[in-house]
């Protein structure tokens, strides 16, 4: 059953996507396992810095504020996300992510198959809107209108750039990100058959900052910026109903003691101002927010951070949603490591992306994710 929010607004949902690999056992840790310490004896996190969720997870510090939405019950965790002989490739990782393709190489993205659902007719060009340069793969499919923006202020893909140069290095970037997959052929006529849209889509969206009006002061980052911007759109009321943004940076090989927190932090401090932004607002109640990432990293630490791992962890977060655990935090007892080193994947990110469109958007999930898996219940209502 969907749920369609208060007041019978249309229910949205935002993507933020954190790209490299986060890790996740550094995210929400299992801060009183002996493993865990002897594991990482460089990027563990002492059991006394860890704000503590019960007697065996804790927060990352630099994620109090993921933690304070938790405590206020808006936070589920998706814990052991993955997929059967997970892909340790970034690019075929994500793109496994964004098309539910794990065998062959997909050509459509879920999240443009679901754009398809909600607008047959492709009739409004905003229904979908990416906040980045390029255009995720999660949102492509050929003949499904899609908006990308650099920023709200400076148009990204083909969008406002006057200058002939700016506008092909955009498409060369976008070929780069497609080609390899689908080949440049199909690239080039979903270039022709959608840069239209993006520009009409463009002069829609000037109208977002001209109506937006804030108390809320975002961080002087990338991802608060971009939040800032799905808030904008969102309280512009242009009928957006998926927003999709990225936070790079997670592919911590090295360095990951000064470079990982920061990265919580920043993205822990933006989603946390951008809901705060939409409860100022009253648009609060018909949001949801899925944060995911394309794999964990491994248990052990290479003494300078961590290297590509499986059994990662999503995060649904939002006034509608009901807070907590869900799927199961995978096991730490060596015997059961996948890959002899990894964290087990419990629950498969395709039943997750099938919660997420049947029970809030109200969108029959198979064809989308190609199969049936099984959902967890994090929302309020528990349908």
């Amino acid at each position: 059953m969907a749920q369609n929010g208060h007041n019978g607004k249309d229910p949205a949902l935002v993507i933020v996507q954190l790209s490299g690999g986060n890790d996740f056992m550094n995210t929400l840790i299992p801060y009183t396992s002996a493993v865990y310490h002897d594991s990482r004896p460089v990027v563990g996190i002492p059991a006394d810095k860890v704000l503590p969720m019960d007697d065996q997870l804790g927060w990352h510090p630099s994620a109090a504020a993921l933690k304070e939405m938790f405590d206020d019950g808006s936070v589920a965790v998706a814990q052991g996300i993955g997929y059967p002989n997970s892909s340790r490739s970034h690019f075929r990782a994500m793109d496994i992510w964004h098309t539910c393709e794990p065998v062959e190489v997909g050509t459509e993205g879920w999240l443009g198959r679901a754009t398809r659902e909600i607008d047959p007719g492709g009739e409004n060009v905003l229904t979908a809107v990416n906040f980045g340069r390029g255009l995720p793969r999660a949102l492509a499919v050929p003949g499904v209108p899609v908006t990308s923006v650099g920023d709200l202020e400076n148009y990204g893909l083909m969008t406002g750039i006057g200058d002939d140069d700016q506008r092909r290095e955009a498409l060369d970037v976008f070929k780069q990100m497609y080609a390899p997959a689908v080949g440049t052929g199909p690239v080039m006529d979903y270039l022709a058959r959608t840069g239209l849209d993006v520009l009409k889509g463009a002069d829609e969206l000037k109208k977002a900052p001209a109506m937006y009006e804030s108390d809320v002061e975002y961080g002087d980052n990338a991802i608060a910026q971009s939040l800032r911007d799905a808030a904008r759109v969102h309280l512009a009321g242009l009928g957006s109903r998926i927003l999709y943004t990225s936070h790079g940076g997670y592919d911590t090989h090295a360095n990951e003691v000064p470079t990982h927190p920061q990265l919580l932090s920043d993205l822990s401090g933006a989603i946390s101002d951008f809901f705060a932004d939409l409860r100022a607002h009253d648009a609060a109640d018909n949001v949801v927010m899925l944060v995911f990432t394309e794999f964990g990293r491994r248990i052990k630490d290479n003494a300078s951070g961590t290297d590509h791992g499986t059994g990662g962890g999503a995060f649904i977060i939002g006034d509608p949603v009901r807070g907590g655990l869900y799927s199961e935090y995978p096991s730490l007892d060596p015997s059961r490591w996948a890959n002899g080193e990894d964290l087990e994947h419990t629950i498969d990110f395709r039943g997750v992306y099938g919660t997420l469109l049947e029970q809030w958007m109200g969108i029959d999930p198979t064809e989308i994710v190609g199969g049936h898996f099984e959902q967890i219940l994090p929302f309020a209502n528990g349908s």
